[in-house]
């Protein structure tokens, strides 16, 4: 069995210490390195538990037989592209049951025409977790506010619009948040 915890992690923006952290009963970070390695078996229980603590299913965990996975070629670094020591592949991202998207028609930001966002969900008791990340949040009359989650104070989001000149925005008591986790850019 393959595992894709290391992945689903990075693409959460989470170090081994914080997935530790949020397990219940909470572990350690070198306990979860090791079960991403493979130097420890993931049983069932550790697979849940990790799955519970990244907020996915744990489906999301584990790399598939059908599943379609690219061969990485090189690695691309300040000294150029160079051959890889181990072999490496990159697995078809798995969509989270809660996931939402953001196609952007006109470049803001970061941001241009044609990339698509993709946001996982959080709900009011992780929103902490999502400070100085790219968050869109529902408004009133099906708006959406989409910019950089500067502060929180109780039920109350700061978020910084993209773009210049661009005014912070307080929204209270959204029911959710999407954190932008995967970019998906055409070359």
């Amino acid at each position: 069995m393959i595992s894709r915890i290391r992945d689903v992690r990075k693409a959460k923006g989470l170090t081994l210490d914080e997935v530790a952290g949020r397990c219940e009963p909470p572990t350690t970070a070198q306990t979860i390195g090791r079960l991403e390695t493979g130097a420890r078996t993931l049983s069932l229980g550790w697979l849940n538990r990790i799955a519970n603590a990244l907020g996915v299913d744990s489906a999301a965990l584990l790399a598939l037989p059908d599943q379609e996975e690219l061969p990485v070629a090189a690695i691309l670094d300040h000294k150029g592209a160079h051959a890889l020591g181990k072999i490496e592949n990159i697995y078809q991202p798995t969509i989270e049951p809660a996931m939402v998207a953001l196609r952007v028609k006109s470049s803001v930001g970061d941001y241009r025409a044609g990339d698509d966002v993709w946001l996982s969900r959080r709900t009011p008791e992780q929103f902490s977790a999502a400070l100085n990340r790219d968050i869109l949040v529902p408004r009133p009359a099906g708006r959406y506010l989409f910019g950089r989650l500067i502060g929180r104070e109780g039920n109350r989001l700061q978020i910084l619009p993209l773009g210049s000149g661009a005014r912070q925005q307080i929204v209270s008591d959204p029911e959710w948040i999407g954190v932008a986790v995967r970019l998906v850019r055409e070359l």
